[in-house]
């Protein structure tokens, strides 16, 4: 098991939010950051909360790696429009991002490994990149001998979360088309994300 999940709902307490909405977060009983200071409040800096802004988003998205976040951050400043919007479009199209949308894993940690240990198919082909960026009109499934899994099962049974409309999804034979890009309103967060606030802290 990796450092990274291991750690999900440190980041929760740290973060002081409940960032993936889930009921068995920490933040639920203990409105506080851990360790012996995490009591301790103060007001924070410009800096501190564009800091806090960018640890949200690259938590909520399963603790991506800085190399990994920043490249995403330098594309959506290439591309024309507003580029708080273009990092959230980049991160939702992420295929890790797609799997957790349409509920085929629990968390974004768990599709990471679902993905890693090559049980999806983008367009019938097998993609074992969690990264892999999806385009408008793919179609994602898991593949046959996946979809006994009990950690896919339930989380598509679940009721903690609903399908974006930027995407279908066809419970039943475990396979959802990605329509198109979504603006940042269209994306479910369970607590409030500022990109903008990301992109002031890489301009910096």
């Amino acid at each position: 098991m990796s450092k990274r999940i291991q750690a999900k709902y440190k980041i929760d307490r740290r973060l002081g939010v409940n960032l993936w909405g889930r009921a068995k977060s920490p933040i639920n009983k203990r409105e506080y950051g851990p360790g012996q200071h995490g009591q301790r409040r103060k007001k924070p800096s410009d800096f501190g909360l564009q800091l806090m802004a960018k640890q949200k988003l690259k938590g909520y998205y399963g603790n991506i790696g800085e190399k990994q976040f920043r490249r995403l951050y330098q594309e959506a400043v290439r591309r024309k429009g507003d580029s708080g919007e273009n990092l959230i479009q980049l991160l939702e199209r992420r295929l890790d991002a797609v799997v957790y949308r349409m509920k085929f894993a629990p968390t974004p940690f768990a599709a990471r490994q679902i993905i890693n240990h090559g049980h999806i198919k983008v367009n019938g082909k097998r993609v074992n990149i969690p990264s892999y960026m999806i385009k408008d009109g793919d179609v994602v499934e898991v593949r046959e001998k996946a979809k006994s899994f009990a950690l896919i099962m339930e989380a598509i049974q679940s009721g903690e979360r609903d399908f974006p409309d930027y995407m279908t999804v066809d419970t039943g034979n475990f396979k959802g088309t990605f329509l198109r890009a979504p603006a940042l309103s269209d994306v479910p967060y369970p607590t409030q994300m500022e990109p903008n606030l990301v992109v002031e802290f890489y301009s910096r």
